[in-house]
């Protein structure tokens, strides 16, 4: 599996101290650092059951900046959603782990991140 951190927030700290204390095997990507592409959030989203909108942190400066708040969440603005997402990646909630059965989840929880470790 692996697991998008922003190694600032508590939530994914919580979220990697309990896969080690599973003995998980997974990998770490620093996603502010190694920026996932469009095409790599829509793989995620798909996995996740998601929108792009329900992944996005819109209290965030960049958000407000941009007046996401205020954007028609529907399949014709699906592909705004996600470039903004790929040119922002602040905006991206966090924890995403994927599981190594093909699923994902938003580990913001001590339940959630359960729930990827039984897939």
């Amino acid at each position: 599996m692996e697991i998008w951190i922003n190694p600032a927030c508590s939530k994914c700290r919580s979220a990697i101290s309990l896969l080690d204390a599973e003995g998980a095997e997974y990998t770490v990507r620093r996603y502010l650092e190694d920026v996932p592409g469009e095409d790599e959030i829509r793989a995620v989203l798909e996995r996740l059951g998601l929108e792009p909108w329900d992944i996005t942190r819109t209290q965030e400066a960049d958000a407000k900046e941009l007046g996401m708040k205020d954007w028609a969440r529907d399949e014709a603005s699906r592909d705004r959603w996600v470039k903004a997402l790929a040119e922002h990646p602040k905006l991206i909630q966090r924890p995403i782990i994927t599981a190594d059965d093909g699923s994902a989840v938003i580990g913001r929880t001590e339940d959630a991140v359960r729930d990827a470790l039984s897939r």
